[in-house]
């Protein structure tokens, strides 16, 4: 468990610290979550510079983008929220590399961005969760309430 003084951290990544996102979405382990919509995701280094354009240099105040950052000063996860146009929902992602998870890090991360998404005058975070993620769990003990679920997600939502 990550220790009551350990310091986590959000920082926002360089374009030449993306190979972490790379080794995140690639790990099978990490996106075992994601089983449902496909598991790990391809993010080759040519798609770097424009998802890092789109995502950090020109969010615009609808994309959110961050690593999570240990006290020793290593990337352990990403946490982000973005604004669904479709949806018309403000959507919370947050992962933990699956080495680093039960640690803390993912409840530490998800406090850092709900206090991000407050200070920016967001009212209401979303996720949808894959119905047999236990990362619902932790959502839930961390103020999200269960909006509604189907067969395949979870639907949950913090007022902030």
């Amino acid at each position: 468990m990550a220790h009551e003084g350990e310091l986590i951290r959000l920082t926002i990544p360089r374009r030449e610290d993306l190979w972490f996102r790379q080794q995140l979405l690639a790990d099978p382990a990490t996106m075992s979550y994601n089983h449902a919509w496909g598991g790990t995701i391809p993010f080759p280094e040519e798609d770097w510079a424009a998802w890092h354009d789109h995502w950090i240099a020109r969010a615009e105040g609808l994309r959110f983008y961050r690593y999570v950052v240990n006290g020793e000063g290593a990337f352990v996860g990403e946490a982000a929220y973005h604004w669904d146009r479709k949806r018309g929902i403000w959507c919370a992602d947050v992962i933990i590399l699956a080495k680093y998870r039960r640690r803390g890090y993912g409840r530490a991360a998800l406090r850092l961005l709900c206090a991000a998404a407050r200070a920016a005058g967001l009212r209401v975070l979303w996720d949808d969760i894959a119905i047999d993620n236990p990362a619902a769990a932790l959502f839930l003990a961390e103020g999200f309430t269960e909006a509604f679920r189907t067969e395949e997600l979870i639907m949950l939502k913090k007022e902030l």
